[in-house]
């Protein structure tokens, strides 16, 4: 229980970075395009991270048959995920994307299934359904829902699946330092959007606009808060417990974000908001009281799939 309320809380707090990220992100809408956001928050974060692993004196070291899955792991949750959850924010809306995103934690659940054999019952069920619908009376509006394009709705659905991946994929790499993990999905994936990036900086971007307080301030809390503490939090939380219990915390990205929302910049909270958070709350809950898989339980999954589980 100590590990859960640990892990609780590291992930609780990533998730409301993540909430608060959105109202960054909209604040460079029509200046810095998506693709370009993603390559420059990584470049910003990338400072903070050599920073910290140099004073911290952090190992740099990863084995050599652990590069497969660093590799997978920064292509598909710090490349793809990211780029096409703010593509498919852009060409729909943020409350879709909160919508369509919160199916993360599901999909969680049968990856931490499939490829780490946690255990799956009816409590976790109960707890993925209650949380994804207190989620859809938070954000589902039906005039939102309308003008949301086939395309954007693609693009978040691979953004929930990739998302999801890469948290199993970390969870299997939890041996080596959050920060050593962090540092190299970032930097794959920035040197992977770098050319795009070079090319949009070059020949597209406003500097004039870029130089403006909103838009370097947004820049910089994407690349210092959400990504290089948002995603050392996640990772850290994640080796805490068991996957699919860690995933349903993603559902605080979209609560934070409708609150900070109607705070800052005065959009409607719908009167479906409460009792939606209560759900969710009740869902978190009822996940944490099953606890983490046993390494018996694990093992004795592993052995019937034919699978060696270490």
């Amino acid at each position: 229980m100590r590990n859960l309320i640990i892990g609780s809380m590291l992930l609780s707090l990533a998730g409301s970075i993540w909430g608060a990220m959105f109202i960054a992100v909209r604040l460079t809408v029509g200046v810095i395009t998506p693709v370009a956001l993603v390559w420059m928050r990584y470049g910003v974060a990338l400072v903070p991270l050599v920073l910290i692993m140099l004073h911290q004196r952090i190992s740099w070291k990863i084995e050599r048959k652990d590069w497969k899955l660093m590799l997978v792991a920064a292509l598909t949750g710090q490349t793809i995920s990211i780029v096409t959850q703010e593509s498919g924010t852009m060409l729909t809306s943020a409350q879709m994307g909160s919508v369509i995103t919160a199916a993360t934690p599901a999909f969680m659940v049968v990856f931490g299934c499939l490829m780490l054999h946690e255990r799956f019952n009816l409590s976790r069920l109960m707890s993925v359904i209650l949380a994804t619908a207190g989620v859809l009376l938070i954000v589902v509006d039906p005039e939102n829902l309308q003008t949301g394009s086939l395309l954007g709705g693609i693009y978040l659905c691979i953004a929930a699946i990739t998302w999801a991946l890469m948290s199993i994929l970390l969870k299997m790499l939890s041996h080596y330092s959050v920060f050593a993990l962090t540092f190299y999905g970032v930097l794959i994936s920035f040197t992977v959007l770098t050319p795009y990036g070079l090319w949009w900086l070059f020949n597209e971007a406003d500097l004039n606009a870029m130089a403006m307080p909103q838009i370097w301030g947004s820049v910089l809390y994407v690349g210092v808060v959400s990504t290089t503490a948002g995603f050392v939090l996640w990772s850290k939380g994640l080796t805490y417990m068991d996957a699919s219990i860690g995933g349903l915390f993603m559902f605080f990205q979209p609560v934070v974000g409708t609150i900070l929302g109607y705070w800052l910049l005065d959009e409607a909270m719908t009167r479906y908001f409460l009792p939606g958070f209560a759900l969710i709350s009740i869902g978190v809950v009822l996940a944490m009281r099953g606890g983490n898989t046993t390494a018996e339980e694990k093992l004795a999954r592993s052995r019937k799939n034919g699978v060696l589980y270490e």
